[in-house]
């Protein structure tokens, strides 16, 4: 089990925190990772690319030459793939590149990637977490009070918060992300962790053991 500070966002200390060893605490599988972004990066391709076949070409109605005589090859349509403006043959259509991954996986694989962070020192737990009005400025200032200035930062909050979301969303290299939403793709993508206590309790309620569940860490075959 692990032990963090807990600060308020002028960067004092006002108490500590026990990280629930199920959910931050338990090996790293680059397998995971890589199985779970791959699935996360698939899901948001469109799919829309898309060509027309003989069928769907214009034109084409009329036989481009009488069918004997000539000495060429009998031909029906101009339309036909050999020739020029016709239509693609087992062109790619518009299709979705979404596939399952067992839910245990996700899971933990998620896992995973928190205790990476965690691991690395690169977590940061905040009493709590808003600002006043819509401004940017107020977010930066806390970001560079908790040395996070300037870096990745994933802020995870466990409620909707609209001024800190709308005033966060045009920093660079920034994130606010609800516990609902926590994923591995950002996790990874992101050097820090910005956690507030409510949402260190939501990510154990959402990742933690359920009764009957594999012990943690070992969910998923090798």
């Amino acid at each position: 089990m692990s032990n963090l500070d807990v600060v308020t966002i002028a960067n004092k200390k006002s108490g500590s925190i026990d990280l629930s060893a199920a959910v931050f605490d338990v090996p790293t599988r680059p397998d995971l990772f890589h199985a779970e972004v791959k699935r996360q990066l698939a899901r948001r391709r469109k799919g829309n690319h898309s060509t027309k076949n003989r069928a769907a070409v214009s034109g084409g109605g009329a036989k481009p030459y009488r069918q004997k005589g000539t000495g060429r090859a009998r031909q029906g349509t101009t339309r036909a793939p050999q020739f020029a403006g016709g239509g693609v043959v087992f062109g790619p259509v518009p299709r979705s590149y979404d596939h399952a991954l067992p839910k245990k996986v996700r899971r933990a694989a998620l896992r995973s990637a928190l205790s990476l962070r965690v691991s690395g020192g690169d977590v940061t737990v905040v009493d709590s977490f808003s600002v006043d009005d819509y401004k940017t400025r107020e977010v930066v200032a806390v970001l560079d009070a908790l040395s996070l200035g300037g870096t990745g930062v994933l802020i995870v909050i466990d409620d909707a918060d609209e001024k800190l979301q709308r005033s966060a969303r045009n920093i660079p290299g920034v994130t606010v992300l609800l516990v609902a939403g926590l994923n591995v793709y950002d996790v990874l993508r992101h050097k820090k962790l910005l956690l507030t206590q409510a949402s260190v309790a939501a990510i154990e309620a959402r990742l933690g053991d359920s009764p009957g569940s594999s012990p943690a860490g070992s969910e998923v075959a090798s």
